[in-house]
């Protein structure tokens, strides 16, 4: 696979033992640290121009979820796939790192979710955030479920397509850019480690994993996480949203700005789920931004 994507993704990566699973991630640049949380099905390649943008000035912490990238692909008997577990995972790396400072969580799709548990439980360790197309709270009241993930998350129809034919990906590679649609060279890279049946376990179990109402595992951890986003509402907070995502619309948008009201917000009515890569000669420049006209504020 790492012929596949060199081209673009030129990173020697690290791994982290998990209990004999590896953990792979990007330990690039030095300076403050800033994490930045993946989500499904993409994977540290999603941030590959951030970091480039980045590491001359800051320590890019970019981890790979077990199942996803780089990482370890182990069956259900090795790994619980679980919104807990992957909290639990990225603190084991942030904890592992002896990171100076306060970090800057930048977060994408489930990215949301992961990144804010982990700052729910460190919230005196986090000084700015980023938001790209994510969550952190559940369905809006507004949003109808997609039916395309109801299918991959509750049928065996589903399970054959993401698994038997990597529809996920092969999908999200399609439409997650719309005013800038990726190369089917670029979209082989965002695919390259998704090329199996095994290789494919987080992209399903991502979808299975994700709770709608009471009673489903998780649900009351993104209860939690969401209860409790009131203690980042002074943080410096920037949104750069795609309208035109197939899940995260304009009404998650719209949360983060009902919970969020100082965010500074970029919201592009062409672009669609992988913002970063959509817009990025925009979206870049302007993290990097917000990062030097937030410095003296995070650092204080």
């Amino acid at each position: 696979m790492r012929d596949e994507v060199k081209k673009y993704y030129p990173f020697t990566g690290r791994t982290l033992d998990l209990d004999g699973l590896a953990y792979h991630y990007l330990d690039e640049g030095t300076g403050a640290p800033v994490v930045m949380v993946h989500g499904n099905p993409s994977w540290s390649f999603y941030y590959r121009n951030l970091v480039l943008a980045l590491r001359d000035n800051y320590r890019c912490i970019v981890p790979d979820h077990i199942g996803c990238g780089f990482s370890d692909k182990p069956g259900d008997d090795r790994y619980d796939y679980t919104l807990s577990r992957r909290i639990d995972d990225l603190e084991r790396l942030i904890d592992s790192l002896d990171l100076q400072g306060k970090i800057t969580l930048v977060v994408h799709d489930w990215g949301g979710m992961i990144g804010m548990g982990y700052a729910s439980r460190h919230p005196e360790r986090i000084g700015r955030i980023v938001v790209l197309n994510t969550a952190a709270f559940h369905l809006p009241k507004e949003k109808t479920f997609p039916l395309g993930l109801k299918i991959c998350r509750d049928t065996m129809l589903g399970t054959l397509l993401v698994r038997g034919f990597n529809a996920f990906s092969v999908g999200a590679s399609i439409v997650g850019c719309k005013k800038n649609p990726m190369s089917p060279e670029l979209m082989q890279a965002y695919r390259a480690p998704y090329d199996s049946w095994q290789n494919r376990i987080a992209t399903l179990r991502f979808v299975q994993d994700i709770p709608l109402a009471p009673g489903d595992r998780g649900y009351d951890l993104v209860s939690e996480i969401a209860n409790g986003l009131d203690r980042f509402r002074e943080l410096p907070m920037a949104i750069f949203w795609g309208e035109l995502d197939f899940v995260f619309d304009t009404t998650f948008l719209a949360e983060w700005q009902r919970r969020f009201p100082n965010a500074q917000v970029k919201s592009y009515p062409d672009a669609g789920h992988y913002i970063l890569e959509d817009m990025k000669e925009e979206v870049v420049p302007m993290i990097v931004q917000f990062m030097q006209q937030t410095e003296t504020r995070e650092t204080a």
